[in-house]
Order: structure tokens, then C-alpha cells, then sequence
């Protein structure tokens, strides 16, 4: 629920899937839930103009500009761990492939290639690789020891899971309660069974793990220039 530009982070995540058409969403919820079902109350009933008559208490709503999202604000589990946040969520996602991601990070990605990509593998998942960001400036030197510094947006060298992942409904079978942790009990093990394929994503990533995450996200959203922003 941290915000980037007013809306918590959660929210941009799912801009970035309804502006690419996919707007129905199951929210895992464990601590402090009461915080995220309040933004989505809050959003529904506050948005736009209203009107209150208070001799007869009738309101009404104008101008509204809420989201075509369906969003399922679902009950995990205070200590559930990450696979066990999705095994809970079996009864609604065992019929189709589905989609997965952590909700604290923003991404500039083609969602539907990357779905076409898992389809067209035949796999049972997708996970999503990137290149992490550079945690620091590189400094380059010269004979003299002139310096320069180099704020490098991503490091060049290695890739990690982005956290946009597709999956086929077998997966849920990886996951046997709240103790099963996602990267361990389904990914890994669907790696040594030649199930898991990742779709390289070149394009901007960022999470939000620190106060240093929320600053750098914030300042490029105040400047008009988040890449992750593909909606108008």
C-alpha cells in the first residue's frame, strides 16, 4: 500500500494488467488486510463528485471515474507464506491458466506477448527474467584519476525473477498449504522437471524493497516520465 503519486503501488500493478485487458483479480490478503479493503471501498464509494441530501440521507454520485476492474479481496492468512497465498486461492484458479505476481513491483511489459510466450512453450509455467537494477553508480576512472559517474539503470549481468509469472492450474499441485513458499516448492522444482521456462524481459523493471525504491519510483512518476505508466 505504499504509494507511488497518491495510489498505493498495489494499484499501479494493476493498471499495468487492466490497461492490457486482463481486469478481474484475486488480492491474497494476509496482515493488516483491513487496509486494502478499505482502499478498494473507499475507492468505490468516494470517487468523483457527490451529492448528500442530509434530511433524507440520499447520495448521489457524479462524475465517477472508477476502474472496469472485478476485484476478490480473499482471506490467506496472517502467517501464510508466499505459495501458500496462492494454494489458498485454488478454488477459483484451478479451471484456467492464471497469472501470478507480488504486487510491489512495476514493469513496462507486454503481458500478452509474455502469455503467447508461455502458450506457445506448452509448459506449466512462465516466470518473467529481468535484469536487476544497480543498487549504486559506477564509478569509471581515468589515468589521471578524473572521475565519472555512471548511474546505471540496470546492471547488465545477470537476470532474477521479476515476479510476473503464468501458470498452467497444475501448478497448484507444487503447493501443499501455507507453508509452501513459491520459489522453493513449485518453481524450483518444476526447473528440474523442464516445466518452467522464463520470458526475458529487456525493458524497465523496478520493485520496491526499500525507502530508497519508493523515492527513485516517485521521482520519475512526478516527472511525467514512469515507464511503467502505458495507460493515458
Amino acid at each position: 500500500m505504499i504509494e507511488i503519486g497518491g495510489r498505493p503501488i498495489l494499484w499501479h500493478v494493476m493498471k499495468i494488467y487492466a490497461t492490457q485487458g486482463f481486469n478481474e483479480f484475486y488480492v491474497a490478503l494476509g496482515y493488516k488486510s483491513e487496509y486494502i479493503k478499505r482502499f478498494f471501498l473507499d475507492y468505490c464509494t468516494l470517487n468523483g463528485s457527490i451529492s448528500i441530501d442530509l434530511r433524507t440521507g440520499k447520495t448521489e454520485t457524479r462524475d465517477r471515474e472508477n476502474e472496469d476492474w472485478q476485484v476478490h479481496l480473499i482471506e490467506t492468512g496472517d502467517h501464510s507464506m508466499t505459495g501458500g497465498r496462492v494454494k489458498r486461492l485454488e478454488p477459483f484458479l484451478k479451471d484456467a491458466t492464471f497469472m501470478v505476481t507480488y504486487g510491489d513491483g512495476v514493469v513496462d511489459i507486454d503481458l500478452n506477448a509474455l502469455v503467447d510466450f508461455h502458450k506457445s512453450h506448452g509448459k506449466l509455467a512462465t516466470v518473467t527474467a529481468v535484469r536487476p537494477p544497480a543498487r549504486y553508480g559506477e564509478l569509471l576512472f581515468e589515468e589521471d584519476d578524473t572521475v565519472h559517474f555512471s548511474e546505471k539503470p540496470q546492471t547488465g549481468e545477470g537476470w532474477i525473477n521479476g515476479g510476473f509469472l503464468v501458470f498452467e492450474p497444475q501448478v497448484l499441485s507444487y503447493l501443499q498449504g501455507d507453508a509452501s513458499v513459491m520459489e522453493k516448492d513449485a518453481l524450483e522444482n518444476l526447473a528440474k522437471e523442464g516445466q518452467l521456462v522464463a520470458y526475458k524481459h529487456y525493458g524497465f523493471w523496478q520493485c520496491m524493497d526499500t525507502l530508497r525504491d519508493k523515492n527513485y519510483l516517485e521521482g520519475i512518476w512526478s516527472k511525467g516520465s514512469a515507464p511503467w505508466k502505458i495507460w493515458k
